[in-house]
């Protein structure tokens, strides 16, 4: 069985910043594999791309280029934040605002983004809302360690089912939220994944 739309694909790797050379930034093993549903959108189009066709046991290694990965750095996703923001029950959360704390918050449209407390400014936190990994190009090396057909509940709600549930797996924060398992608003909301994952 080959990495192709609508198979589940587990895959380990190690992820460097920049090249072959550079700084290590994520290393998965066999006991948190990244765990995906080929071709459903959940994983940078480019990185799918270099799987493709491979299939248990194979090796690969690949840079993708800035551009095919998290794009460039948006200036006008460094912003300044009013202190204000960043109250609890009516006092600011000093921890909230130290110098690179990932701080989740909300946008007026409600969309969930994480911001980076990059500077203080008087009465303002500069924060910088650009994905941590900008700007860089990202090498991958690894292993596909599974290939399998996905099942028709898989199928149906988009995401990797867990053994004895809803799951996803390969999470940089080790985070996913299940609520909704139990019913067929079953969904990954597609944050808090892996390099690979688009996070």
């Amino acid at each position: 069985m080959i990495a192709e739309k609508n198979n589940v694909v587990s895959i380990v790797y190690e992820l460097r910043s920049g090249s072959k050379e550079g700084d290590v930034v994520e290393s998965l093993t066999s006991e948190n594999p990244l765990t995906f549903l080929y071709g459903t959108g959940g994983l940078l189009p480019k990185f799918e791309e270099h799987l493709s066709g491979l299939t248990s046991g194979d090796n690969f290694e690949f840079l993708l280029n800035s551009e095919d990965a998290y794009g460039p750095v948006v200036e006008n996703a460094i912003v300044h934040v009013p202190q204000s923001v960043f109250e609890v029950d009516g006092k600011i959360d000093e921890n909230l605002m130290k110098i690179g704390t990932m701080v989740p918050m909300m946008d007026a449209e409600g969309r969930r983004l994480n911001g980076k407390v990059i500077a203080l400014e008087g009465d303002a936190v500069k924060m910088d809302f650009n994905h941590p990994m900008a700007g860089n190009d990202l090498h991958f090396k690894g292993e596909v360690t599974e290939v399998r057909s996905a099942t028709e509940e898989e199928l149906s709600h988009g995401h990797v089912h867990a053994a004895g549930g809803c799951g996803c797996g390969g999470s940089e924060s080790g985070e996913c939220n299940s609520d909704n398992c139990e019913d067929d608003n079953c969904k990954s909301d597609g944050e808090g994944g892996s390099c690979g994952c688009g996070c």
